[in-house]
């Protein structure tokens, strides 16, 4: 009964070790019999692992030692993380306050601007009323006529828009 053959990934996972391995010890001609395949690359025969002394569904050994003194070394690592953490979170935090400090203070210098804003409008409107007394104090009533401006010594008039009157004196004119 022939056994069957698996590739390399295969080969590594049935026998718990890397796939370099397995290249490295197909390529030192430890694995007799194995072949390329174009479609699933290297086909390793399962007696030629069992041949190089690989046990088929063997666990996987460990990455690396666990020993008391490597688990101890292991947990500083684990507080560094947990302490440039928790740094984070602070910084994260602090930034967050001077954001809301500033949104605050922003709100704040809003509020005061609309408040002068406000004042302002009332003291304009004030101001227009004023303006509009003023006009209409000076606006003749439809049943009293308008004034003649009065006359400016040294103006003619044409100027004045009066009509001509020859019997007028010339105020230069009288003191002889």
């Amino acid at each position: 009964m022939t056994r069957p053959m698996l590739n390399q990934r295969e080969a590594a996972a049935a026998c718990g070790v890397s796939r370099s391995t397995i290249r490295r010890r197909r390529e030192a001609g430890d694995l007799p019999g194995s072949v390329e395949d174009p479609a699933r690359g290297w086909m390793i025969p399962v007696d030629a692992l069992l041949a190089a002394g690989f046990r088929l569904n063997a666990p996987a050994p460990p990455d690396s030692e666990t020993s008391p003194a490597a688990e101890a070394s292991a947990e500083p690592d684990v507080g560094q993380d947990a302490a440039a953490l928790r740094a984070e979170l602070a910084r994260m935090n602090a930034e967050h306050a001077l954001a809301l400090a500033e949104a605050r203070y922003g709100q704040k210098l809003a509020e005061a601007e609309a408040e002068h804003l406000r004042r302002e409008l009332v003291a304009r409107g004030e101001h227009i009323a004023d303006l509009q007394r003023a006009v209409a104090a000076l606006t003749p009533a439809p049943e009293r006529p308008a004034l003649a401006p009065p006359a400016v010594p040294g103006q003619s008039q044409a100027e004045t828009g009066e009509p001509e009157s020859g019997n007028r004196k010339r105020w230069w004119g009288s003191q002889a």
